[in-house]
C-alpha cells in the first residue's frame, strides 16, 4: 500500500520526507470516470459473425486511456489488462458503451475498472453488460519516465469496495510476478534454458 493511502497514519511533512515528493491532492472517483460509446458495425466482425474481441478490447483500453489521463492529469499508458471477460456476444448494429473509472491508485500507478454493456441501436431495451476488464496504467512525463499521480477518493459505497478488490488484484499481480521470477532464477541455476 501506497504511504499516501496509510488513512491518518502519515502527516503530509513525513510524506514529503519519505518519498521526496509533495502531497498531491486527492481526485474523486466521479472527477476522471467516463463513458466511450460506439454503434458495431460489419468491420468490427469475426469470421463467426459477431464483433472481433480485440475491437471490444481496443474500445477498453480507449476508455481507460481517457480515464487514466483525466485522473493523472496528462500522459498515462497501458502497464496491463487484468481478466478481460466476455460474457456475451457483441453483434453488428449493438451501441457498445464502454463505463471507465480509477479504482485504485499507487505512487505512479492507476488501476481502471471497465464494464462493457451493449443495446441494440434500434431498440429501447436497458443495455446487456457484455465484458468487463481491469487494466494498469502508469503516468509518464514528457520523457516516458514515471510521475506521481494523485490518489484516488473513493465516493460511493460501491467506490470502497472496489478499491479494495484493486488492493487485492495488485497484490496477486505482484505475488505472481515474484513467483515466476524465482522460478526463471531457479531453472536457470539448474542449468535449463528457457
Amino acid at each position: 500500500m501506497s504511504p499516501r493511502h496509510k488513512v491518518g497514519a502519515m502527516t503530509d511533512q513525513a510524506f514529503v520526507a519519505e518519498t521526496g515528493t509533495a502531497e498531491i491532492p486527492g481526485k474523486p472517483t466521479s472527477a476522471s470516470r467516463t463513458t466511450l460509446s460506439h454503434i458495431m458495425t460489419h468491420n468490427d466482425t469475426n469470421l463467426l459473425g459477431t464483433v472481433h474481441g480485440g475491437v471490444i478490447m481496443k474500445l477498453v483500453d480507449d476508455a481507460a486511456g481517457a480515464v487514466a489521463g483525466r485522473h493523472s492529469g496528462g500522459p498515462a499508458v497501458t502497464a496491463s489488462m487484468d481478466e478481460m471477460v466476455f460474457l456475451e456476444p457483441v453483434r453488428v448494429g449493438d451501441l457498445v458503451h464502454v463505463k471507465a473509472q480509477v479504482n485504485w491508485t499507487g505512487r505512479t500507478s492507476m488501476e481502471v475498472g471497465v464494464r462493457v454493456l451493449a443495446e441494440r441501436w434500434n431498440e429501447s431495451t436497458p443495455p446487456t453488460q457484455v465484458g468487463s476488464a481491469y487494466l494498469v496504467f502508469a503516468a509518464v512525463d514528457a520523457d516516458g519516465k514515471p510521475r506521481v499521480v494523485p490518489p484516488v477518493q473513493p465516493e460511493t459505497e460501491r467506490d470502497k469496495r472496489r478499491y479494495q478488490e484493486a488492493q487485492i488484484r495488485r497484490t496477486h499481480r505482484l505475488a505472481r510476478r515474484r513467483a515466476i521470477k524465482e522460478l526463471r532464477e531457479q531453472r536457470a541455476a539448474e542449468g535449463h534454458e528457457d
